[in-house]
C-alpha cells in the first residue's frame, strides 16, 4: 500500500505540460514528415495550418506540427516513455496502473513526495533511478521529465549532499546533456527546460558538503571538483579538459582564483566549478537566437566574498576573424550578459576573461560572433581614405592660410572662413585620434587610453557638425537679419560656443553618465557603446538633427533670396551667403549620408555593403570638404592665381 501511494504523488512529477518527447532518439532538429502524416494531421497541407497527431505506440503524449511550402513540418513533441511506474527500479507486479482520468492540476506543488521516495527506496544516494533513466531514449519528452525530475530534487533536498548523491545526480544530468540529443531541445515546447537544468545543477552542487577531501565526479557530459580553501592558500585553479561530442578533440577550461581573493573568504569555506561541453549547445537551441557558445560554460560556486575570478577558456572554433565576448549566464532573465565578464587577453587559441560571480552570475563562457566581415578590405579602405583626408585636410588649411587676407575682406566672409577652418581643424583632430584609437588592441587592455581616444573621437566629430551648424546659423542670421547689428566679436564667440560648447557638453555628458558603469565602450573597440546604454546614439541624434536643421536653412535662403530685389545693397551680400548656402547643401547631405550608413552598420552589422560604403565616405570627409569647401569657391581661386 506505501509503495502505491507513493507512487501515486510521483505521478505528479510528470505534469502533461512539461512532458515532451520524440520517438526517435535520432531525429533531427529540422525533420521533415511527409505532406500527409498518419493520424490527426490528415488532409491537405496549408501554409501556416497546425495539427497535432498522437505518439507513436508505447509513448505517451503527441507531436505538433506546422505547414510551411506545402510540407508538414514538427515544431513540438510531448511524446514520452518514462512515467511514474518505470522510472524506479521495482517489480512491476507491487502497483496498479493508475486511471487516465488522475487531474494533474490538484497536486501541483507536491513534489516534496517525490524526494522521500526518493530517500526510502535509496537513502544514501539517488541512484535508484539512474538504471532507467539511463535505459530511456533522449527523446524531447523524456527530457523534459528528467529536467523537472532534477529540478524538484534540487528544490527538496537542501542539507545532507555528499558525494555519492551528486555523483548520481550527474549521471542523470548527463544522461540528457549527451551531445546527440541537443537537436531534441529545440522541439521541447516549454522553452526555459535548458535553463531549469543550468539552473538546477548549480542550485544542488551549492548545496554539496565537502568534507577533508576534494570532490572530483567526472562524466562525459558534465565534470564537478570542489575543495576546501583557507585565506593561506596561495591560489586555486580547477582545469578541464572534456569533449563537445564523440568526433572532436578535448577543449580545455580553467577556474582560477587568486590569492587576494582567497584572503577574503572566511577560514575554512569551500569552492566547486562545474564544466558543460554541450550546455552552451542547448541554451542555444532552446533560445533560437543567432549566437554561438564557443568554449565549455563553467560554473563557479563560491563563497560571498570572493569577487574576482579568472576564466580560460580554449576556443572550439580557432577563427581568428570572428569576434569573441565574455559573458556571464544571468539566472534571471536568461541571457547571455557581457556586463559579468570583461575580455583580458585573446588569441586565437584561446580567451582569457575576468568574471564576477554573484547570485545573478554564477556560469560563464565566450560567444563567437556568427558573420565574418571582409576586415581586410575594410581596413585597407579605412587606412587609405583616411590618409587622402588628413592630407587634403592640411592642404585646405595651408590654403586658407595662403588667402586669408584676401578672401575675409568683409564681415561675412570672415565668419564663413573662420567656419571652414574650424571645420576643417576638428575634422583633422577627429581623424587622428580615430587612428590612435584603431592601434589601441581595445577596451580592455588599454581601457582608460580606449576611454580618452574614444572622448576625443566623439567630441571632434560632433564639432564637425556644429560648426556645420553654426555655418547655417550664420547664413539664416545673415538673410534674416541684418549683420551689422552686432559686433564681430560678438558672432564669433557665439561661434565658437556652438562649435565647441555644445559637443564638449554632450561628449562630457555620455561619458560622466556611462563610464561608471562600464558601459561607454563598445567591448570589442574604441568606440561608444550600442548594446548596453546606447551611448552612440549621444553622437547620432545631435549630427543627424543638425543634418534636418541645415536642409530646412538652405530652403529658407533659396526661398528669401529668390524675393530679393536687384538694387538691393546688400546685394554683394546676399551673393555670399547663397555661395555659402550651396557649400552647406552639398557638403550637410555627404555628412549625414555618411554617418546614415554609420547607423545602417549598427543596425545590420552582417551587411558588408553597409560597412563598405560607411567606410568609403567617412574616410573621404576631408577630401569633402576641400573640394567644395575651398577648391569650388572662386573668391580663393581668384586669390591663388593672384599670388
Amino acid at each position: 500500500m506505501t509503495h502505491t501511494l507513493l507512487l501515486y504523488y510521483l505521478v505528479f512529477l510528470l505534469p502533461t505540460e512539461s512532458c515532451r518527447t520524440l520517438y526517435q532518439a535520432a531525429s533531427k532538429s529540422k525533420e521533415k514528415v511527409p505532406a500527409r502524416p498518419h493520424g490527426v494531421c490528415d488532409g491537405v497541407c496549408t501554409d501556416y495550418s497546425q495539427c497535432t497527431q498522437p505518439c507513436p505506440p508505447d509513448t505517451q503524449g503527441n507531436m505538433g506540427f506546422s505547414c510551411r511550402q506545402k510540407t508538414w513540418h514538427k515544431i513540438t513533441d510531448t511524446c514520452r516513455t518514462l512515467n511514474a511506474l518505470n522510472i524506479f527500479e521495482q517489480d512491476s507486479h507491487l502497483v496498479q496502473p493508475f486511471e487516465d482520468n488522475i487531474k494533474i492540476s490538484v497536486y501541483t506543488g507536491k513534489s516534496e513526495t517525490i524526494t522521500d521516495m526518493l530517500l526510502q527506496k535509496c537513502p544514501t544516494d539517488l541512484s535508484c533511478v539512474i538504471r532507467n533513466i539511463q535505459q530511456s531514449p533522449r527523446i524531447p519528452g523524456n527530457i523534459a521529465v528528467i529536467v523537472q525530475l532534477l529540478h524538484n530534487i534540487s528544490t527538496a533536498i537542501w542539507t545532507g549532499v555528499d558525494e555519492a548523491k551528486m555523483q548520481s545526480y550527474s549521471t542523470i544530468a548527463n544522461h540528457i546533456l549527451n551531445s546527440k540529443s541537443i537537436s531534441n531541445w529545440t522541439f521541447i515546447p516549454d522553452r526555459n527546460s535548458s535553463y531549469i537544468l543550468l539552473h538546477s545543477v548549480n542550485s544542488f552542487a551549492r548545496r554539496l558538503f565537502i568534507d577533508k577531501h576534494p570532490v572530483d565526479i567526472s562524466d562525459v557530459f558534465i565534470h564537478t571538483m570542489g575543495t576546501t580553501i583557507s585565506g593561506d592558500n596561495i591560489g586555486k585553479n580547477f582545469t578541464f579538459s572534456m569533449r563537445i561530442n564523440d568526433t572532436s578533440n578535448e577543449v580545455t577550461g580553467r577556474v582560477l582564483i587568486s590569492r587576494d581573493e582567497l584572503r577574503k573568504v572566511p577560514s575554512p569555506s569551500q569552492v566547486i566549478s562545474i564544466a558543460f561541453p554541450t550546455i552552451g549547445a542547448i541554451l542555444e537551441a532552446s533560445l533560437l537566437e543567432n549566437v554561438t557558445v564557443n568554449g565549455l560554460v563553467l560554473s563557479a560556486i563560491l563563497p560571498k566574498e570572493l569577487k574576482r575570478i579568472s576564466l580560460i577558456f580554449e576556443k572550439i572554433s580557432k577563427s581568428e576573424e570572428r569576434r569573441t565576448q565574455c559573458v556571464g549566464w544571468h539566472s534571471v532573465e536568461n541571457r547571455w550578459d557581457q556586463q559579468a565578464c570583461k575580455m583580458i587577453q585573446e588569441n586565437f587559441q584561446q580567451a582569457v576573461c575576468k568574471c564576477r560571480p554573484s547570485k545573478l552570475f554564477t556560469s560563464f563562457s565566450i560567444l563567437m560572433s556568427p558573420h565574418i566581415l571582409e576586415s581586410l578590405i575594410l581596413t585597407y579602405i579605412t587606412y587609405v581614405g583616411l590618409g587622402i583626408s588628413i592630407c587634403s585636410l592640411i592642404l585646405c588649411l595651408s590654403i586658407e592660410v595662403l588667402v586669408w587676407s584676401q578672401v575675409t575682406k568683409t564681415e561675412i566672409t570672415y565668419l564663413r572662413h573662420v567656419c571652414i577652418v574650424n571645420i576643417a581643424a576638428t575634422l583633422l583632430m577627429a581623424d587622428v585620434w580615430f587612428i590612435v584609437a584603431s592601434f589601441l588592441s581595445g577596451p580592455i587592455t588599454h581601457h582608460k587610453g580606449c576611454v580618452a581616444a574614444t572622448f576625443f573621437v566623439h567630441f571632434f566629430y560632433l564639432s564637425v557638425f556644429f560648426w556645420m551648424l553654426a555655418k547655417a546659423l550664420l547664413i539664416l542670421y545673415g538673410i534674416m537679419i541684418v549683420f551689422h547689428t552686432l559686433p564681430k566679436s560678438v558672432l564669433v564667440a557665439s561661434l565658437f560656443s556652438v562649435g565647441y560648447g555644445c559637443p564638449l557638453a554632450i561628449a562630457a555628458i555620455t561619458v560622466a553618465a556611462t563610464e561608471p558603469g562600464k558601459g561607454y565602450l563598445r567591448p570589442e573597440a574604441c568606440w561608444l557603446n550600442w548594446d548596453m546604454t546606447k551611448a552612440l546614439l549621444a553622437f547620432v541624434v545631435p549630427a543627424l538633427a543638425i543634418v534636418v536643421v541645415n536642409l530646412i536653412t538652405v530652403t529658407l535662403v533659396i526661398v528669401k533670396t529668390q524675393r530679393a530685389a536687384i538694387g538691393n545693397s546688400m546685394f554683394q551680400e546676399v551673393r555670399t551667403i547663397v555661395r555659402i548656402s550651396k557649400n552647406i547643401a552639398i557638403l550637410t547631405p555627404l555628412l549625414g549620408l555618411t554617418w546614415g550608413f554609420g547607423v545602417a552598420t549598427v543596425i545590420d552589422d552582417r551587411s558588408l555593403a553597409f560597412h563598405i560604403i560607411f567606410s568609403l565616405l567617412n574616410a573621404f570627409q576631408g577630401f569633402f570638404i576641400l573640394v567644395f569647401g575651398t577648391i569650388l569657391d572662386p573668391k580663393i581661386r581668384e586669390a591663388l592665381k593672384g599670388r
